[in-house]
């Protein structure tokens, strides 16, 4: 189935707008009830800290969870967001045809939240969505689509520029498409993206998916 400016005014307006996106993020995790906030931190858990034997299990158990608290709040695009991204994450741990089910799921959830405020949780609907398109098989398998991929991940940049999830699918992205200057531009800007409050787990497993991502993006751009 993630720009550095060096020059000191460059550098000092850049720090700025690392400040306010870490203030906009706090905000977005103080809008989150707490079953919503449960499914978020218990995720970060599953997806960085749970052994590869475990993981599809302890998935399953959570999109369980994850439904219940969009059961709660069926209006909340978070709610639908995370339980979007639970069932994408479970897809990813099953694989082949028998994933196909829940990609659908999430893509229904995602497109719900994006209905109720693409805004939320930072546009992390559509990075989630594109992250879908780009990583399922397209047609007659799945609905798989770079150019609708494209178009939902730089969306998302839109929403949150300087977001980890946002650059690092981007460069995820471009790496498939065999753009490696692009793609090592988003991974280094992922990895320099403001800290996320109540998110260190989760920011410390991206990073390093980021740091293995531009690892294996470098040695293209000597060939290029």
């Amino acid at each position: 189935m993630s720009f550095t400016p060096y020059r000191p005014f460059r550098l000092f307006a850049g720090l700025l707008l690392l400040a306010a996106s870490a203030l906009t993020l706090a905000a977005e995790s103080a809008k989150l009830s707490p079953q919503v906030a449960a499914v978020r931190d218990r995720w970060a858990e599953v997806n960085y800290n749970t052994p590869k034997p475990q993981r599809e299990a302890a998935f399953e158990a959570l999109a369980k969870q994850a439904a219940a608290a969009r059961a709660a709040q069926p209006k909340d695009a978070a709610a639908l967001i995370w339980e979007g991204i639970v069932l994408s994450s479970s897809a990813g741990e099953r694989g082949g045809l028998g994933a196909l089910g829940l990609v659908k799921q999430a893509r229904k959830n995602f497109e719900q939240a994006l209905a109720i405020d693409p805004q939320a949780l930072a546009g992390s609907a559509y990075t989630s969505l594109g992250a879908l398109y780009y990583q399922v098989p397209g047609w007659p398998v799945g609905f798989g689509d770079d150019d609708k991929a494209r178009e939902l991940l730089r969306k998302g940049l839109q929403v949150n520029p300087d977001g980890i999830d946002a650059n690092y699918f981007y460069g995820d992205f471009l790496r498939d498409q065999g753009d490696w200057k692009g793609a090592a531009a988003a991974l280094e800007k992922a990895l320099a993206a403001p800290p996320r409050p109540g998110r260190e787990l989760a920011d410390q497993g991206r990073r390093s998916e980021a740091d293995a991502l531009l690892a294996k993006v470098r040695p293209h751009l000597a060939s290029d």
